[in-house]
């Protein structure tokens, strides 16, 4: 007999604890081999393909498309076992008794097992069982899938309280049973798929209770219930769309909630003419090899500003009460993409040149945009470059990434009257912000640090004495 594996929705990341179903890559009756991509899930941070550790036939499913579960619900089920095997080999695939196989125990896609997909779809069919004894069916959350061999009689229940049953009298609800659906027929599902009909209110009227497609077509034809009116909303109520905080704006709103309500923050900004800064960056670019951004030459200034002021790469842990000095840089830039605002991060940041991170900025921009940025791409940085002069404004007062200590906030390079070697001229100037935890350092360390960043974004040579 095959042994049905239950296979949960594992652990994706630091700080994780639940995930969104995009899109199921399986359905039930499909045969899998270890390691294959069985559901497709939202998380906070990221966009997931989930492999499944076992190989066999997907006996059940657990969540609709749109759904949450927390890390640990089951998300599938899984036949594995020789007779699997032997039903599959017995089609003539090679891959049967590959399907088979125990599970790996990897959770995530890229490790392990190097296992090539199925062809096409394949569905069994166990032999020497009733009707609704091979009805294979997605069960709802939490409800396993086994069909019994007949549907108990349900229990009676108590007498209703007089103001319960007026009320069940005006709106009777559908009494909807637990468990999976005796089913079998695929054109039967689709007909009430299709019809928005919920097969779990039906009974059947072929053997042990088996739904067959006259059931189906009865109760399409049935008059609908009558609707209960719905009371007036209350005068002065607010009306308007309600949109879930969940997924990454929940993740984000929580975020930022966190920081403000832990870091004690603090901002300090100043204009700094980037005149000579562009003029250096077409320099570079003029010579040929991969182009160089500006983000990248600001990030190569902040790197080389944390290593004097090594108070702003840092976290304060508050269990200890201690300030924690990180000896890397692990930047973090904002990125804006269709899913909304994204820290990816650039790991080592301090051990690159500008030309280094140019290419890890662009190559961590098109995945975040592409919705693939693995959980460790989002995770721990250290110190936060946001860019919003991308958006068209010169400043701005940035929230901390929690659990960092710092973030430079950079505006727009626009053309504006600046007083260069004591004449009025047009200069490119931008505006910097930095926004630090007052725990960690003081206006004076805090000032230090942007005061040398606005230095080498006015002249650039000055770079050139912490490199």
């Amino acid at each position: 007999m095959p042994k049905v594996m239950e296979f949960k929705l594992p652990d994706l990341g630091e700080g994780l604890t639940e995930a969104e179903i995009v899109r199921w890559l399986v359905a039930v009756g499909d045969v899998v081999v270890v390691d294959q991509p069985v559901v497709e899930v939202e998380t906070a941070k990221a966009m997931v393909e989930v492999p499944c550790p076992y190989g066999g036939v997907v006996t059940a499913r657990f969540g609709e498309e749109g759904t949450e579960l927390p890390v640990g619900a089951p998300l599938i089920t899984v036949a594995v076992g020789a007779s699997a095997a032997g039903e599959v080999a017995g089609e003539g695939s090679a891959g049967g008794a590959a399907a088979a196989e125990s599970g790996s125990g990897n959770v995530l896609v890229g490790y392990g097992t190097d296992h090539s997909r199925p062809a096409r779809r394949r569905r069994i069919r166990p032999a020497g069982q009733g009707p609704a004894e091979r009805a294979v069916q997605a069960a709802p959350s939490g409800v396993p899938a086994a069909v019994p061999a007949a549907v108990p009689a349900a229990a009676p229940a108590p007498a209703p309280a007089p103001a319960a049953a007026a009320a069940a009298a005006v709106a009777p609800a559908p009494v909807v049973p637990a468990g999976p659906v005796p089913v079998i027929s695929p054109l039967v599902r689709k007909l009430a798929r299709d019809n928005g009909l919920d097969l779990r209110a039906l009974r059947g009227s072929g053997p042990d209770g088996l739904i067959m497609r006259a059931d189906v077509e009865a109760a399409l034809r049935a008059p609908a219930p009558a609707a209960v009116p719905v009371a007036a909303p209350v005068a002065g109520a607010a009306v308007g769309e309600r949109i879930p905080l969940k997924g990454l704006r929940g993740a984000v709103a929580e975020k930022l909630s966190r920081s403000r309500r832990e870091i004690p923050d603090a901002t300090c900004w100043v204009d700094a003419d980037a005149t000579e800064l562009m003029a250096a960056r077409a320099a570079m670019n003029a010579v040929g090899g991969p182009k160089i951004s500006v983000l990248a030459l600001l990030a190569r200034i902040c790197t080389a500003a944390l290593a004097r002021y090594p108070e702003l790469n840092s976290t304060v842990d508050l269990a200890a009460n201690e300030i924690v000095r990180l000896p890397s840089v692990h930047l973090g830039f904002a990125a804006q993409t269709e899913r909304g605002l994204v820290v990816p991060v650039v790991r080592e940041a301090q051990s690159m040149n500008p030309e280094a991170l140019s290419a890890e900025f662009a190559r961590l921009t098109e995945v975040a945009r592409s919705g693939k940025l693995a959980p460790a791409d989002l995770t721990g940085g250290t110190f936060t470059l946001n860019n919003y002069g991308v958006f068209g404004v010169d400043g701005s007062t940035p929230i901390i990434n929690h659990p960092e200590a710092a973030m430079l906030g950079v505006g727009r390079i626009v053309p504006k009257p600046w007083v260069h070697q004591g004449e009025l001229a047009v200069r490119q100037v931008v505006q910097l912000s930095l926004t630090f935890d007052h725990r960690v350092c003081d206006g004076g360390t805090a000032g230090g640090f942007l005061r040398f960043v606005a230095d080498c974004v006015e002249n650039p040579a000055v770079l050139l004495r912490s490199l």
